[in-house]
């Protein structure tokens, strides 16, 4: 139950609704209990009164109307409250899962990109979706037959003791016995839940990153290759589900034997108990209906127990994220101003999962309104100086200052929303063109929507799509070229008008008159903004008013076109190769 303590402040916010539904499952099993006192009454009338007088018979023929009236009745009263039980607690469960997944879903948003680089998609969808459920069926199914078992043991072991305590203590013999196999067995089942749950993100695992990348699964002729790895993961976790499957099914054979066990023990001592005279017939038959009522809820102990095991082995894998610590901390909750000069002093960086040093004593300054040309090969430490500056990454040394106050001093939100960020993949939604472009803002306003698409050199084809704006792009874009989904992702920044915009390589897919209309819609733009162009194409940054030229993390030219192009260093070469390749 450790790892289930999280979920007590959700429980405490919905606490009207379980102390209501706990009062209905009183009441409900106040009502199941006295038909067994009808029964016994009714047994012990008619034993008292059979004779052959007429006059006999017809009252015992309105006694037994009488209690099979009372018994009906109560029972229709019993499933009134039992459905009022299951409307409180059951909603309940539902309204914390909602909670509960949201909650989730937050976390996911806060935490690092570095979080994302050591876990896969599949197992943070897994455990938002049925890792959650399995702790709601803890929340609703659990709680809610584990206080209806406590108040019915309470009742009804109250009611068989008032009738005779030999009996009850007979009955209860094999009880503590099943507590103890219950413990063991219970034990097992949380242990091979939580390889189930593993198992299971695995699974999804595979299957998302199977579809993600179907383009390339089928162009290399691998889907058979890409099923017998999917048929091994389903394997194993039918194997494991099978295993858990087993421990299981050893519950209610338990049970039954107990429960079988408690009614031989009401019959033979029952029976000398009555033969003695110190209890009726008709108490036998109303401690065999105790029985049976106690027969569920003994048999829903190993049910409970289960859900349990496997809501504790859920919660385990949704604590290890929910109680994980972002390791980019938003430090002031007053509104920043993000104005000035933007400098890098000595910045270093290396990633900690791989241990490789990105950026190595990076120093420039980008004042405010100019544009800085990153230039480099792949891996040169070009988009990092990216994700520094959105502080999708802090640096590991070094300082980076926006006007006179640190990065990491800035509202972190208030940072972010006066940033236009355009990466290398330009990431697209599954959803229609006109909810791309508007993605920064929640009020779609058509005519910005088409001055952003003109400026991104894309309108006149979205205008020649069939539903124009409303066209669905499909996941990731699918449904687009390469070039049409950067220039898309370029359009959703110039619709943000940011105050400093970052292309990070994004023009590739971009043919170069329309880059060049780009790059000039975009000066336009930036005349008092500061931006940044990141690219391994010299036509992209010449115009730029600084380039820094980046070789293995470090800087190793800098300065304006025309000024690297004398120095006949890295840059000049490049270009020499890029214009003789055109």
């Amino acid at each position: 139950m450790q790892n289930l303590k999280y979920l007590n402040k959700f429980l405490w916010n919905y606490r009207n609704s379980l102390i209501i539904g706990g009062l209905f499952i009183l009441i409900a099993n106040l009502f199941a209990l006295y038909p067994a006192e009808f029964v016994r009454k009714a047994f012990d009338f008619v034993s008292e009164n059979i004779s052959k007088d007429s006059n006999s018979n017809s009252v015992i023929y309105f006694t037994l109307i009488k209690y099979s009236a009372l018994i009906i009745s109560f029972a229709l009263l019993k499933g009134l409250f039992m459905f009022f039980m299951r409307q409180t607690i059951i909603v309940m469960s539902r309204k914390i899962e909602f909670d509960l997944k949201n909650e989730i879903y937050n976390q996911y948003q806060n935490l690092s990109i570095s979080f994302y680089n050591k876990n896969k998609t599949g197992d943070l969808m897994n455990r938002i979706s049925e890792d959650v459920t399995r702790v709601r069926m803890y929340l609703g199914p659990a709680i809610m037959y584990g206080i209806n078992t406590t108040i019915l043991f309470y009742l009804v072991i109250s009611k068989m003791m008032s009738v005779s305590h030999k009996l009850t203590l007979y009955v209860l013999i094999p009880l503590p016995i099943l507590a103890c196999l219950i413990y063991i067995v219970s034990t097992k089942i949380n242990k091979k839940s939580e390889r189930v749950q593993e198992q299971l993100s695995a699974l999804t695992t595979i299957s998302q990153e199977t579809f993600s990348g179907i383009k390339i699964i089928k162009s290399f002729n691998n889907e058979k290759n890409s099923w017998l790895m999917f048929l091994k993961a389903c394997k194993q976790y039918t194997s494991k589900q099978i295993n858990l499957v087993k421990i299981e099914a050893i519950f209610f054979p338990l049970i039954v034997t107990m429960i079988g066990m408690s009614t031989i023990f009401i019959i033979y001592v029952g029976g000398m108990e009555s033969y003695s005279g110190n209890i009726t017939t008709g108490n036998i038959a109303e401690f065999i209906i105790y029985v049976n009522m106690l027969a569920w809820p003994v048999a829903s102990l190993g049910w409970i127990t289960s859900i349990i095991q496997r809501a504790a082995a859920s919660q385990k894998r949704i604590n290890n994220f929910l109680l994980k610590k972002p390791e980019i901390k938003n430090k002031s909750k007053n509104n920043s101003k993000i104005e000035g000069d933007l400098h890098f002093k000595n910045v270093s960086f290396i990633h900690n999962d791989t241990k490789i040093k990105a950026l190595n004593k990076i120093n420039f300054v980008i004042k405010e309104g100019e544009s800085l040309g990153i230039f480099g090969k792949t891996g040169s430490g070009k988009s990092t100086i990216a994700n520094l500056v959105c502080r999708l990454y802090d640096p590991n040394r070094g300082k980076i200052s926006l006007g006179d106050k640190d990065l990491k001093d800035l509202n972190l939100y208030n940072l972010r929303s006066s940033i236009g960020y355009v990466p290398q993949d330009g990431y697209l939604f599954s959803g229609a063109i006109s909810e791309n472009i508007s993605f920064s803002s929640n009020k779609k306003t058509d005519q910005e929507i088409i001055n952003a698409s003109k400026k991104a050199e894309i309108f006149d084809e979205i205008t020649n799509f069939s539903q124009g704006y409303n066209t669905i792009i499909g996941e990731r874009g699918v449904k687009l070229s390469g070039g049409q989904r950067q220039r898309l992702a370029i359009a959703r920044t110039f619709y943000k008008n940011p105050d400093l915009y970052i292309f990070d390589d994004c023009l590739s897919a971009v043919d170069a008159k329309k880059e060049q209309k780009i790059l000039r819609n975009l000066k336009k733009l930036t005349k008092r903004k500061t931006s940044i162009l990141i690219s391994h194409r010299i036509s992209t940054i010449k115009h730029c008013d600084n380039i820094i030229v980046l070789n293995n993390g470090e800087i190793v030219e800098r300065g304006s076109h025309e000024d690297l192009i004398q120095k006949k260093g890295i840059y000049y070469k490049i270009n020499e190769t890029q214009n003789n390749s055109i």
